[in-house]
């Protein structure tokens, strides 16, 4: 088990007893998939292919990727008002959901008082309710959070699909010889259509910063759907670790990692994420939580930033390192949060904090490995080019 697998199964439950499967648990192991402990759930964290063909394959071509350990919740207004849900949110989230138009989804993140990212998140309008896609880790969380916060006219509830994703260049043509309902969809537009038969929710977006689509489709049909998917030659079945280093190569942050309940989006580099009209001087400027922190951010910049670094040599710098201005510094300016090969690129890449004066792309900074110090340069993100398609 390479580095990366490991760091993935330290971050599951200790507990094999208490683990939980999702819908594609039987066809994980009819695949060959090694099953490790995450977030509560037995997962894939690769197949026979291993992690490198299956990052590259998917990056080529197409993978499939089972996401159904991920909490999907319904909110919706027991008036039947969905503005009046999109208000209630907006009291929790930070971003524009009472402007989101039907048929489209937007990334989010509830926010703590003093600015933190509990989570991130997907919220989309179907119409008659809204859709929350929330992490593995935090689903417990962020739904108990969100029924202590939201007011008694909301009604959630959690919906017990199974999600999967399909993400490469070839995930359009793959998806359109199952449904004919996906012409047109563009990058986070939402679409109702039947998969197979199955009444399924299908969503132009990914975790791999390759075009693609995740599904949403009733549990009980997702094995057939998902083996109808892989009995195209162009797809293949990915694992855990590939999705990690499809994702540090996209700069897409992993929470618990590179955000989490101490870090600001506007540390993160996530302000695009905010809407003008709920940054300052906006219709709906603030009335979230942890608002005087964010705000004064975006018009004054955070004391530190989130960084692309790419390590000179061969030599990966894992999460956890420490982060120097100099080869002398005694003090630490920053850190990694996450860290690895990236092999679309064939060299190691990573993602860490530095102060905002050194976080402009072209700095060289130092990081801490196994007693010496190893020059990193900052660089912009994503170190691969986004492949979605926005129109």
């Amino acid at each position: 088990m390479n580095t990366d697998t490991v760091e993935i199964a330290r971050s599951a439950s200790p507990s094999a007893e208490a683990m939980r499967r999702t819908p594609l648990y039987g066809l994980h192991l009819r695949h060959g998939a090694r099953m490790v402990p995450f977030a509560g759930y037995e997962m894939p964290v690769q197949y026979p292919a291993g992690l490198l063909k299956e990052h590259i394959h998917t990056r080529a071509q197409a993978g499939l990727f089972d996401v159904s350990h991920m909490g999907q919740l319904s909110v919706r207004a027991r008036s039947g008002d969905l503005a009046e849900a999109a208000r209630a949110l907006e009291t929790l989230i930070p971003i524009d959901i009472l402007g989101l138009a039907l048929g489209r989804q937007r990334y989010g993140f509830l926010t703590n008082e003093a600015g933190g990212i509990i989570d991130d998140l997907m919220v989309a309008n179907l119409g008659d309710h809204l859709l929350v896609v929330v992490n593995a880790a935090n689903k417990a969380q962020d739904e108990a959070h969100l029924r202590a916060h939201l007011p008694e006219g909301i009604a959630l509830a959690s919906v017990p699909n199974a999600l999967i994703a399909l993400q490469g260049p070839q995930a359009y043509v793959t998806l359109e010889r199952l449904t004919a309902d996906i012409d047109g969809i563009r990058f986070m537009d939402v679409r109702a259509t039947r998969i197979l038969g199955a009444s399924c929710l299908v969503v132009r977006s990914g975790y791999t910063g390759e075009d693609g689509f995740e599904i949403s489709l009733p549990a009980d049909r997702a094995e057939e759907i998902a083996e109808a998917l892989l009995a195209d030659a162009d797809v293949l079945p990915v694992g855990l670790g590939a999705r990690d280093s499809l994702r540090l190569e996209a700069g897409l942050c992993l929470h618990g990692s590179d955000i989490d309940a101490g870090t600001t989006p506007v540390e993160a580099g996530l302000l695009w994420a905010i809407q003008p009209v709920r940054r300052p001087g906006g219709a709906r400027a603030g009335g979230f939580p942890g608002a005087h922190r964010i705000l004064s951010e975006i018009e004054h910049g955070p004391s530190r930033r989130r960084v692309g670094l790419r390590p000179e040599g061969r030599a990966p710098v894992r999460a956890g390192a420490s982060l120097f201005a100099s080869e002398e510094d005694p003090e630490p300016a920053g850190a990694v949060t996450s860290g690895g090969f990236g092999p679309s690129l064939g060299a190691p890449i990573a993602m860490g904090y530095l102060p905002t004066p050194l976080a402009e792309p072209g700095t060289r900074v130092f990081a801490e490995l196994r007693g010496q110090r190893l020059p990193l340069t900052v660089t912009a993100m994503p170190f691969v080019p986004a492949g979605f398609k926005r129109s």
